[in-house]
């Protein structure tokens, strides 16, 4: 049986769009959290602890210029539509304690 071009580039076409919409066209990289806690950072005062309490382990911790710094992140991408991201990146002074912060979404609520 032989199946023409036609026919296999629909077969194709359909396959793709099957798994387009089985996948839902998107990537999600990072860890979830309440952007509603983001509020009740202190700085010097909030502590590493807190945080953790807070919002969870972080996604990604590093150091920049010496200095402690933690990434909550969430980053949803699709092949259709826009990026939906958000980030909190905290800081540490030599106390484990929040010497600042900084919280950026293309989330409109």
């Amino acid at each position: 049986m032989k199946i023409s071009s036609k026919k296999a580039l629909t077969v194709w076409i359909l396959i793709f769009l099957n798994i387009l919409i089985t996948f839902n066209g998107c990537a999600r990289i990072g860890h979830d959290f309440n952007e509603n806690r983001v509020q009740n950072i202190q700085i010097g005062k909030t502590t590493k602890d807190d945080l953790i309490s807070m919002f969870g382990q972080p996604w990604r911790k590093g150091i920049d210029n010496g200095v402690t710094m933690w990434t909550y992140g969430r980053y949803t991408y699709r092949v259709i539509g826009e990026a939906d991201t958000k980030d909190l990146i905290v800081k540490f002074d030599k106390d484990g304690k929040v010497s600042s912060y900084t919280f950026n979404t293309t989330i409109d609520k």
